[in-house]
C-alpha cells in the first residue's frame, strides 16, 4: 500500500508520497513513488503512482517515451512537447492503457487485478497550472477550486485535516504543513505506509523547482511536526467538556429534548416484541 498526496492552489502545487511497498508482514520494502520531470522554463511536472508496482514502474518508464497520435498525418504528441498539461495527460492515459494491453490477460490469468491510481500535474509555458487524477482505464479528472487536491493509495485516515485546512487561496508552506500532518496521521494509523517520504513544492510560473525533499524518522523538522500534533490534538480533546449523563447543569446537555424526526432506541425487552 502507499499513500499520496497533490494538491493545487493559487501559488504553487504541492506533492508528498510515501515509499513503503507491502506484499505481506514480511515482507516490506521500499520504493519511490514520485517522479519529476522538468525542462527548465518551459514545463515542470510530478507523477505520483500507487498500486501494483510492477505496473506503475512500466507506466513510468513507458510515459517518457510514449507518443500519442490521433491520424497518420498529426506530428505525434509526448510530455516534453505537448503544448498543455491536458495533452500531457492524455500521453500519460494511453501510456497506461499500452501498459494494460499488453500485461492485463497474463495478470488476470495469475489472478492479478490490473491496478494503478495517479496523480500529474504541472505546469507547461503557456497555461496555468493543472492537477490531473488518473486512473486504471487511462481516464482521468481535473482538480477544481471546490477540490483542490487529490490522494491515492491508503487516503482515508489523512484525509480529514486536508478538508479542514486547505482552500486554493492557502500558501505553499501551509499546505506542505497540511499535507505533512496528512501523511503522519495516515503512518500512525497504518503500518503499510511509511517512510522514507518525497515532498516537491513548486511556486507558480517558475517552471522548475529546488524544493526538493526526502524525509526520514530523524528530520528535525519532522520529528518536531510528529510530536507537537499529537500533542495538541490531545490538549484539544482535553478541552472539550465530557458528556453529562444526569440533570446536571450545563450548557451543552447531551440527552437534550428530540426536535426531529429520529428518536432514541427502543429497547426489546420481550420475545414478542418487534421493532416495527
Amino acid at each position: 500500500m502507499t499513500y499520496c498526496v497533490g494538491i493545487k492552489l493559487d501559488a504553487g502545487l504541492v506533492f508528498l508520497s510515501d515509499s513503503r511497498t507491502n506484499a505481506g508482514v514480511d515482507n516490506i520494502s521500499t520504493f519511490r513513488k514520485m517522479i519529476i520531470y522538468e525542462k527548465p522554463g518551459d514545463r515542470f511536472m510530478v507523477l505520483l503512482s500507487a498500486g501494483n508496482l510492477s505496473i506503475a514502474q512500466s507506466v513510468r518508464e513507458i510515459l517518457q517515451v510514449e507518443q500519442l497520435k490521433e491520424k497518420d498525418s498529426d506530428s505525434p504528441i509526448t510530455i516534453w512537447n505537448a503544448t498543455s498539461m491536458f495533452d500531457a495527460c492524455r500521453v500519460l492515459g494511453q501510456a497506461v492503457r499500452h501498459v494494460y494491453d499488453r500485461d492485463a490477460k497474463s495478470l488476470q490469468q495469475a489472478g492479478v487485478e490490473f491496478n494503478v491510481n495517479l496523480i500529474f500535474g504541472g505546469q507547461i509555458r503557456g497555461e496555468g497550472m493543472r492537477l490531473f487524477q488518473v486512473y486504471s482505464a487511462g481516464n482521468f479528472i481535473e482538480a477544481t477550486p471546490e477540490t483542490p487536491y487529490f490522494q491515492i493509495g491508503e487516503y482515508k485516515y489523512g484525509k480529514p485535516v486536508l478538508d479542514r485546512v486547505l482552500t486554493p487561496e492557502t500558501a505553499l508552506d501551509e499546505a506542505a504543513k497540511c499535507a505533512l500532518v496528512s501523511m503522519d496521521s495516515t503512518m500512525k494509523s497504518n503500518l503499510s505506509v511509511g517512510p522514507p517520504l518525497d515532498l516537491v513544492v513548486y511556486e507558480v510560473d517558475d517552471y522548475q523547482t529546488d524544493k526538493v525533499v526526502c524525509i526520514d524518522m530523524q528530520n528535525p523538522y519532522y520529528r518536531m511536526l510528529h510530536s507537537s500534533w499529537g500533542q495538541k490534538l490531545r490538549e484539544v480533546f482535553d478541552s472539550l467538556d465530557d458528556p453529562v449523563w444526569d440533570d446536571s447543569h450545563t450548557e451543552t446537555p447531551l440527552m437534550a429534548g428530540n426536535s426531529g424526526r429520529s428518536k432514541p432506541l427502543r429497547k426489546i425487552t420481550r420475545p414478542e416484541e418487534r421493532l416495527i
